[in-house]
């Protein structure tokens, strides 16, 4: 954040306000640990906050400090249109425009409230009074860490704000193994640490809580997957059947597109899961090196993300979308085999 835009922030949050927290569609842990760290570090202040999803989340963030307070716009909606129309200030948290927010958008572009965004995406709209984007941050959680640094709030960051920032920053960098962390994430998190965020404790939580039919499905996953040679590419195919056969809960299959990526000489994974529910293909894109699946994703799959991280979607069927996918793949055969 540059000058102005602290001086901005700190003038709107000098006076009473009724805040709004907004994470993406389908929040995953940073837009989760974000929201939560921001919504109590902001009722620390002394301001109005709620936070609302726009749906539900996996299971294994619902343990997260002050997660109780999370309202899921799907199941509530007249509530939450109620502190929209209320709300004097919106902070949207880890996504960049409001096509990313599903059927919420539409009620966040009527707001007349002032907007601040905080944001490591690519290519950020321009909707916000403040507009915090750094691409080159590991996480929005590492963001709001610096965010509450800004605003002279590093005395306030309590234990249960630190582990909602860890849990953030530590699954958006793969357990601190994606290129994006860096040394000052390290410092972040060893900062977080000695504020009372339980590093084992929060790695037991998110990652050792499987369940039988979890289990079940990334095997029936594995057993999908198609390892492409020649463009040095691996993908994932998961069918409504095959998810319903398995109990799929939502965040069942996270982590799963990462295994194609733990083959040598493979540089690009994907997984393509069925949605008939929403009559669409959701897309997973993982990459090692400088392939960029953000453009790859913007440009073909109506997504987009960051370089070795990005998602996509397509309202064709799921043999259709597999077909496409291998039809674009012979345009990039040389960046991928390079």
């Amino acid at each position: 954040m540059n000058l102005e835009d602290i001086s901005t922030t700190k003038s709107l949050l000098s006076i009473p306000q009724n805040i709004v927290i907004v994470p993406h569609k389908n929040p995953d842990g940073d837009a989760i640990g974000s929201c939560l760290a921001l919504y109590i570090f902001l009722k620390e202040m002394g301001q109005n906050c709620s936070v609302i999803s726009p749906n539900d989340y996996p299971k294994f963030l619902k343990w997260m400090p002050q997660n109780e307070a999370i309202l899921n716009y799907e199941k509530s909606q007249s509530k939450c249109k109620q502190l929209l129309d209320d709300a004097t200030l919106i902070f949207t948290l880890d996504f960049n425009d409001f096509s990313r927010t599903g059927t919420l958008g539409n009620e966040l572009q009527q707001s007349k409230a002032e907007f601040i965004m905080i944001d490591h995406h690519q290519q950020p709209s321009d909707y916000a009074k403040v507009t915090y984007s750094d691409v080159s941050m590991s996480s929005t959680c590492e963001m709001v860490y610096n965010f509450i640094l800004f605003l002279d709030g590093g005395d306030k960051i309590t234990k249960s704000i630190a582990t909602n920032l860890y849990t953030g920053i530590m699954t958006d960098t793969g357990s601190f193994k994606y290129r994006s962390t860096s040394s000052q994430t390290h410092r972040i998190v060893a900062d977080l640490i000695d504020k009372g965020a339980e590093n084992m404790e929060i790695h037991q939580q998110v990652f050792d809580t499987n369940s039988p039919s979890r289990l079940h499905l990334l095997g029936v996953a594995l057993k999908n997957m198609v390892i492409l040679k020649e463009f040095r590419t691996a993908y994932i195919t998961l069918s409504q059947e095959e998810l319903d056969a398995n109990h799929f809960k939502k965040g069942d299959t996270e982590g799963f597109v990462n295994y194609g990526l733990t083959l040598e000489g493979i540089v690009l994974a994907v997984i393509f899961i069925e949605n008939k529910e929403e009559g669409i293909i959701k897309m997973s894109f993982r990459s090692v090196g400088d392939f960029s699946v953000n453009e790859f994703a913007r440009n073909h799959f109506n997504g987009g993300g960051h370089t070795n991280a990005a998602g996509g979607r397509s309202d064709e069927s799921l043999e259709k979308t597999v077909a496409k996918f291998n039809a674009v793949l012979t345009e990039y055969k040389n960046q991928l085999s390079s």
